[in-house]
């Protein structure tokens, strides 16, 4: 048994710090609870996220890779995680609850088969894994925020069920103009919709189970936002912190993934100056689907208390997400976001614009084949965790 095995698994078995009870605001992913009087609600909200982890005895990745992502797979799971939220935030809401032993939703269960570890499940270790072979990730390696982010974009082309629009913004810029010419393509092409119709399946389950109507998908695509962001050297900038904590309040909020220098985290809110997150780092054993596609779904909830770390110990690398149903939503987020640039409590994270600056560089969001220069240099600025990331000392 490995090192990571060690130190993480033995706290199942442990206890678990009990969420503190203060006065000061809760904030999870766009929710505001008080820990006084709403503790149960805090644990069931946090409860209700999916919890992807370490996961031992699956199918060889490529057929003859490694059967456990123990040691190496922790940011690949926190990209699970929070593109897990947002697939609930598109066909269940934000705030659909998960009980234990209750018969769940067609659609929960379609999410949940997009994760299982296996190779034909769209999201799943086995894909990304694959999948990041082509950003220079040879299987087995750690990831970095920003390889995760990309690898998703890709993987996300191919899920005609959620139809969804995965827009990784490079530079520290979210541009508004090409934002949308993604999300409304049919814009470009003089209103014409070429939204792909299908009765398929989704691995195993029906496609479209919570599919919207056809009204709403001409108008909009629904939108995951992913920031890779750098908030400092080696450590992040006190400047960021307030600012980083107001992205939690947002609405569109998915959380960050980052972590500690060695270890990823999924970072879902915040009390006072500490950090609210999702911890990969414990291994269970691979979840087989039922014939009929049902999925034991026990394991994948974190049903103690969550996490939390001072925020100050947040390695700088990070990643945000922000996911937006609708353009109303979206136009909804910029308006939050340039009220933010203006709040003199913080500095901002990133720069948002109407249209694309000149000095920036033009690769469609779609592309999956990116110009090798251009995927190098944004590789070395922004997931740069073999100098910067992962070798710094604890």
């Amino acid at each position: 048994m490995d090192a990571a095995t060690l130190t993480y698994d033995t706290l199942r078995f442990g206890e678990f710090e009990d969420f503190p009870e203060t006065s000061e605001p809760v904030w999870i992913l766009g929710k505001e609870f008080n820990a006084l009087i709403e503790k149960d609600e805090i644990l069931s909200d946090v409860a209700s996220r999916l919890w992807f982890t370490y996961r031992r005895s699956f199918p060889p990745i490529g057929g003859t890779g490694p059967t456990s992502d123990t040691g190496w797979g922790c940011m690949l799971r926190c990209g699970q995680m929070i593109l897990g939220q947002a697939l609930v935030c598109r066909h269940l809401g934000r705030d659909w609850r998960w009980v234990g032993g209750q018969k769940q939703r067609e659609e929960y269960i379609s999410i949940l088969n997009a994760f299982v570890d296996k190779k034909d499940s769209y999201y799943s270790i086995h894909q990304i894994a694959q999948m990041g072979v082509g950003e220079g990730k040879p299987i087995g390696q750690w990831y970095g925020p920003n390889t995760v982010a990309q690898v998703l974009k890709k993987l996300a082309v191919f899920d005609k069920w959620s139809r969804l629009v995965v827009h990784v913004a490079m530079d520290n810029t979210v541009v508004i103009e090409e934002i949308k010419r993604l999300c409304m393509p049919w814009l470009d092409l003089g209103g014409a919709c070429a939204e792909p119709e299908g009765g398929g399946e989704l691995n195993g389950c029906l496609e479209g189970a919570c599919a919207f109507t056809e009204e709403e998908t001409a108008l909009w695509k629904p939108l995951v936002l992913l920031i890779p962001l750098r908030l400092g050297l080696s450590d992040i900038n006190e400047a960021y912190i307030e600012t980083l904590k107001q992205c939690f309040m947002l609405p569109q909020s998915l959380g960050v993934i980052g972590g500690k220098p060695n270890s990823a985290h999924y970072f879902i809110g915040y009390v006072g100056e500490e950090l609210i997150y999702l911890d990969p780092h414990t291994t269970q054993p691979a979840v087989e689907p039922y014939d009929d596609s049902h999925v034991p779904d026990e394991t994948f909830h974190c049903q103690h208390p969550p996490c939390r770390m001072h925020i100050c110990e947040l390695d700088p690398s990070i990643a945000a997400g922000f996911f937006c149903r609708t353009e109303d939503e979206f136009d909804d987020w910029c308006m939050r976001i340039r009220a933010l640039s203006c709040n003199r409590g913080g500095l901002p994270m990133f720069e948002l614009v109407d249209s694309q600056p000149c000095h920036m560089v033009c690769v469609d969001a779609l592309n999956l084949t990116p110009d090798f220069s251009d995927s190098d240099r944004l590789e070395r600025f922004f997931d740069s965790e073999d100098e910067e990331f992962e070798i710094l000392s604890l």
